[in-house]
């Protein structure tokens, strides 16, 4: 059984009763002996039958406690089933961090089907894509949000995909809409039968069972699919909670969707694992967020650098204190050296963490101790996490392994060099749904992902993160595909040639910038361009900037190709002198 550190829960710091990382730990591992072969609903019930009154997912005004979002799962899981839904059909949900999420998620997995998240910020185009190539049979949607009216994509979409069967949708603030049945009519359809069938669904589905597909951008073309197992998120979860001595209960604040694998993962699925709860946030206000976490005793708060910052500066401004904030895990981006030291003294976490990771790898896989100093925080993306038994054996009992290669040959290189960060183990994905050549490219011949970025691995275990390979970078925590805006601008008058590359930014980490080759005599208007891409694109794949450039100033490779590592030197270096 659990045993709570802290009495009652948020007094730690006032008691002084805080137990030690290492103890924390042990109680983990002793919950925990051997690595249970479980699905995600399966391991939520095995925590709701200890912990059935504790909240599950809190909000400013509302909680779910663990025998509600149980109950809630299953008549939705059961509903799914009722409309004809089979074992391992793919089931998309466009969804903010409300509530409804995690519990959709519970009961889509229940039903033995595979989730589909998709980032709700795309535009209808790029959310056509997504659904129609992962042959999504079901949508589960909001009706609106920040005032964009999502009801009128899902027509469309309805209308231009013919394997789009159902669409549900939640309405918030008292909106309806006639044309989507509502979440709620869901429980509605399930049946005598069909709650029948979902007993023997939970049974049958395995934790090697695909779980999720996850899309991320690609170094080249559309974005990929990555198929996560039960088995991956859980293993990736668990050695989460156990690398950063989850405490008994743990709350934890976010702002990052629940689409990517660093909110759910990393925060939800992470905090069942010790009965916690999530507080999840629909969009992210750093003056909302400080006054949340001193409200619900949230005890951890996960987020992005461009997140931290403001958190910081809000809180520097109104001299903020939480007796319960313990931990801080900060990242996903680039952070300023002084990130470390104002997450103490300013937000007050005693406890500060950092970590390296993807999509293929399912959440974080390296990450710094909690023990770590400032020191490592400011030196390394982390270390290899503990991982007890959800290790494997055969990599020395980790959950990943890295090796790290030179680009062009491929041959593994020793401690301290720079060269292609490799990865193997329990949480690698096993591939990109429907994208057989994607995959094969994905992988060397002995079985290692190539994860596309450059880096070093010390002695003892330390990585820290040091280019790029692939083209992709990273704008307000959010990976953005060059290829896809350089596509989108193929065609447009006046340009011979575009290219997308990330530059550095204090507020977002990374933003766009275009480089553009004019045709002869053409004198494009970057900011008419940049509109262009703005009633196209989602927000975070907008280029903020644009510099023209001639034919021979695009560095080559000597097969011709461009040369991108150099082009964004060349893009930072026209930006400064027009500062």
């Amino acid at each position: 059984m659990f045993v709570n550190a802290f009495g009652k829960l948020g007094q730690w710091r006032s008691k002084g009763k805080l137990e030690r990382p290492s103890i924390r730990r042990s109680k983990l591992l002793s919950r925990f002996p051997s690595w249970p072969a479980l699905t995600i609903s399966g391991l939520f019930d095995l925590i709701a039958s200890e912990f059935p009154e504790r909240p599950a997912v809190l909000t400013s005004d509302s909680s779910i406690t663990y025998r509600e979002a149980q109950s809630m799962s299953r008549r939705w899981a059961s509903g799914l089933i009722g409309l004809g839904l089979k074992a391992g059909e793919h089931v998309a949900i466009v969804m903010a961090n409300y509530p409804e999420f995690p519990i959709m998620k519970l009961a889509i997995a229940r039903a033995g089907c595979v989730s589909v998240p998709i980032n709700y910020l795309l535009q209808y185009d790029e959310m056509r894509y997504v659904l129609e190539q992962s042959k999504s049979k079901t949508l589960i949607g909001m009706s609106q949000h920040r005032g964009r009216d999502y009801t009128s994509d899902f027509d469309r979409l309805r209308s231009s995909l013919p394997d789009l069967e159902h669409i549900f949708v939640l309405h918030q603030n008292g909106s309806e809409s006639a044309e989507f049945r509502s979440i709620s009519d869901l429980a509605c359809v399930a049946t005598a039968a069909s709650d029948a069938e979902l007993l023997k669904r939970e049974a049958r589905t395995s934790a090697s069972s695909v779980s999720d597909i996850v899309y991320t951008s690609g170094t080249t073309g559309r974005p990929k699919g990555a198929m996560l197992t039960h088995d991956n998120i859980l293993r990736a979860a668990f050695s989460s909670a156990l690398t950063r001595s989850f405490e008994d209960g743990r709350r934890i604040l976010f702002a990052l969707p629940m689409y990517h694998v660093f909110g759910y993962v990393e925060c939800w699925v992470a905090a069942l694992f010790v009965g916690g709860s999530i507080i999840p946030q629909t969009i992210f206000d750093p003056t909302e967020m400080l006054g949340i976490a001193q409200k619900l005793d949230a005890t951890d708060i996960v987020c992005v650098p461009m997140m931290t910052q403001a958190l910081i500066e809000q809180a520097r401004m109104r001299r903020f204190h939480s007796e319960t904030l313990l931990s801080v895990f900060n990242s996903g981006g680039v952070n300023l050296p002084s990130v470390w030291a104002d997450i103490r003294d300013v937000l007050g976490a005693k406890e500060i963490h950092t970590a390296y990771g993807m999509t293929e790898t399912t959440a974080s896989v390296m990450c710094t101790w909690t023990e770590d100093d400032a020191e490592i925080l400011l030196n390394s993306n982390g270390r290899y996490k503990f991982a007890g038994p959800a290790g494997d054996g055969a990599i020395g009992g980790l959950i990943a392994q890295y090796r790290v290669a030179e680009p062009e040959t491929g041959q593994e290189l020793p401690f301290g060099c720079d060269g292609e960060l490799q990865v193997r183990g329990p949480v690698v994905t096993q591939g990109y749904f429907e994208k057989p050549e994607e995959t094969d490219a994905a992988f060397t011949a002995d079985g290692w992902f190539r994860s596309g970025d450059i880096g070093r691995l010390s002695e003892g275990g330390h990585l820290k993160l040091t280019g790029r390979l692939k083209e992709t970078y990273r704008c307000g925590g959010e990976m953005v595909m060059p290829r896809e805006i350089e596509d989108l601008l193929i065609n447009y008058p006046g340009i011979a040639q575009v290219f997308a590359v990330g530059v550095p930014d204090p507020k977002m980490g990374e933003v766009g910038c275009l480089c553009i080759v004019p045709i002869d005599g053409a004198m494009p208007i970057v900011d008419d361009i940049i509109a262009h891409c703005a009633a196209r694109l989602a927000r975070f794949k907008i280029p903020k900037y644009g510099v023209l450039l001639k034919p021979m100033d695009v560095p080559l490779t000597a097969t011709g190709r461009p040369q991108k590592f150099k082009l964004t030197e060349l893009a930072i270096e026209r930006l400064s002198q027009l500062s």
